[in-house]
């Protein structure tokens, strides 16, 4: 016997029906990396994978999914020409993936792509490269990821570069270098959006002091909800609004749920202890997780926990600046009721019980990232009427900076 749906999921759907989610954040290329050297065989998304992944086609199409924004995300410990190699295999990855579900996956480069995509009814497949150390400080290397596809950047991951500082890292230039205010400048005249998830709020402030066309954070919460560098401060999402950007919510408990963040960095060590990377999700890692969680139990973040960062947000920032980023397949653990990509109802009914118009959701779901791609390429365009590309090095900029001290 069909269960109905409660009146408030009933909603949701419907509205994901007509403007489904734009996800900023999904770490499948990652997770098909580390699990089978990227044998899409071994991983077909057209079947069930809940037993390896959070994502697969039908979850996707269950959660009301019209856009992913696929990361090609690489450790922050690889560098130079290992670091930009193994970003161009992610892309490669994405790639194999469209073209392998055609039926399913659309390639989209552009806003308008995106459109046309949610009319064909397919999902709408965009790439964000995650650490500004892909480029190997190579404005070259930047347009060529553009070339190839990638429509945002993170400046950083967890680890400070020779240009940014990262959120979870000491302070090294103090935000943005003379370089790094120059990658945000060529970012703009490229096209590229400017992602701010997991950099520190000094270069939050010093990219919106710099930046002409709209940000993006593609996976980040609420600092005043939950206190943890990796999310937005409060005076950074207030900026949002002249800026035209969009901060995008994650679903990651360590970032959302305060008695999840001490309870992390405890799981955390007792990875490192057995030898591994903390951000390791091989089974290996996982076993090592599920003990440590039967001798010390987590914190369980929920739904509503996400939705309080949302109200929050919504609150500081407005409804044309809010967005969802799950971080799907780059976390271990989830929210319940959030534990893979079919998740998504489950949120928007949540919004809806707490009195979110239709009106606001799509904005949410669909219309504010979709608003923020079309932006930044007409930035671009007016960018590249009145200057060429930069061929600007780390050593040039940075170096006179410090002759000039």
């Amino acid at each position: 016997m069909a269960t109905s749906l409660s009146p408030s999921l009933e909603r949701a759907r419907a509205v994901l029906a007509d403007f489904p989610v734009v996800d900023g954040h999904n770490d499948l290329p990652w997770a098909l990396r580390e699990q089978v050297a990227y044998d899409i065989d071994a991983r077909d998304i057209a079947v069930d994978q809940s037993a390896h992944l959070h994502t697969d086609l039908a979850r996707l199409r269950a959660g009301g999914v019209g856009a992913q924004f696929w990361s090609v995300y690489v450790r922050s410990d690889m560098a130079g020409d290992v670091a930009v190699s193994a970003t161009l295999e992610q892309i490669d990855c994405v790639q194999q993936l469209i073209e392998r579900y055609p039926d399913t996956l659309r390639r989209a480069l552009t806003a308008a792509d995106m459109e046309t995509a949610r009319a064909e009814g397919r999902i709408a497949s965009l790439m964000g490269a995650e650490g500004g150390h892909s480029i190997n400080n190579s404005l070259a290397t930047l347009r060529a990821l553009h070339a190839l596809g990638v429509r945002y950047m993170t400046l950083t991951h967890n680890d400070n570069i020779a240009w940014a500082d990262s959120a979870t890292d000491d302070p090294g230039v103090g935000g943005l270098s003379p370089f790094g205010h120059e990658v945000v400048r060529e970012m703009n005249r490229t096209g590229m959006l400017v992602d701010l998830s997991h950099v520190a709020a000094t270069t939050m402030r010093a990219a919106l002091d710099t930046s002409v066309a709209p940000v993006i954070f593609s996976h980040s919460s609420s600092r005043a909800v939950c206190d943890h560098p990796r999310n937005v401060p409060d005076d950074v999402l207030e900026r949002l609004s002249a800026n035209g950007g969009v901060a995008m919510a994650t679903f990651v408990p360590k970032f959302v749920l305060q008695a999840a963040v001490d309870w992390t960095a405890a799981a955390d060590d007792n990875l490192r202890a057995h030898g591994l990377h903390h951000l390791d999700t091989s089974p290996e890692a996982m076993k090592l997780h599920r003990a440590f969680e039967e001798a010390h139990p987590r914190p369980v973040a929920t739904v509503s926990t996400v939705a309080d960062h949302l109200d929050h947000m919504r609150e500081v920032a407005g409804i044309d600046h809010v967005g969802i980023g799950g971080d799907y397949d780059g976390t271990a653990f989830l929210p319940e009721g959030l534990g893979d990509v079919s998740g998504y109802p489950n949120l928007i009914a949540e919004l809806v019980d707490r009195g979110w118009s239709d009106a606001d959701l799509a904005k949410l779901t669909w219309c504010n990232a979709v608003r923020v791609l079309g932006a930044a390429e007409d930035v671009a365009r007016d960018e590249q009427s009145r200057r060429g590309p930069s061929n600007a090095t780390l050593g040039q900029l940075d170096q006179l900076d410090r002759l000039s001290d």
